[in-house]
């Protein structure tokens, strides 16, 4: 019987990771991850690529769940009252209205690429990404936005009050930065 893994080939652990098989030793895997970390599984614990070329992409809802629980999602430092985020949030979305897909989708490839994820981004759904972030509360995903935009939350949520011509002004100048990723992000497919 061939050996299920090789030196070189990829092993999947359940979690969705993707490891680089160094060696197999009596029903241990020896493998690398991405950033470099050695681990080591039982053989059982791993599938191989044509494994999990078969499933039915777990992987993916694998980290999907893992953007609900990122950081980046947690409770927020930032002292921004509830209704100004809240505004914020209608403001921007009716001045600019792809803006805070466009949002949710850098949160998630942010996320990925700190898990070490990078490989799932061009899989990645905008509608889940916004689904995800549209379950947070307003202030974080204020504070999301404005990050995304480079000023601070409490300045954002402040223009609010300045009218329309001022923050739309504000918002491209923040897109400036990130004209090119945005342009690419307008070509995406809805999925």
């Amino acid at each position: 019987m061939a050996p299920k893994f090789s030196p070189g080939s990829i092993a999947y652990a359940r979690d969705g990771r993707s490891y680089t098989v160094e060696v197999v030793d009596g029903g241990t895997v020896y493998c690398t991850s991405s950033n470099g970390v050695e681990m080591e599984f039982p053989e059982d614990s791993l599938v191989s690529e044509s494994e999990w070329a078969a499933q039915s992409d777990g992987r993916r809802d694998v980290s999907y769940a893992r953007l609900k629980q990122a950081r980046a999602y947690s409770s927020s430092a930032d002292l921004i009252e509830r209704k100004a985020a809240e505004d914020l949030l209608a403001k921007a979305e009716r001045l600019s209205p792809s803006l805070l897909d466009f949002t949710a989708f850098t949160t998630a490839r942010q996320i990925l690429a700190e898990n070490g994820d990078e490989d799932l981004v061009s899989g990645l759904s905008i509608v889940k990404s916004r689904q995800i972030f549209d379950e947070a509360k307003p202030e974080i995903r204020a504070r999301l936005l404005a990050g995304v935009l480079g000023v601070r939350p409490d300045t954002l949520a402040s223009a609010v009050k300045l009218g329309d011509n001022l923050m739309r002004a504000m918002l491209e100048k923040g897109l400036d930065a990130h004209a090119s990723a945005f342009e690419d992000f307008l070509d995406r497919p809805r999925r």
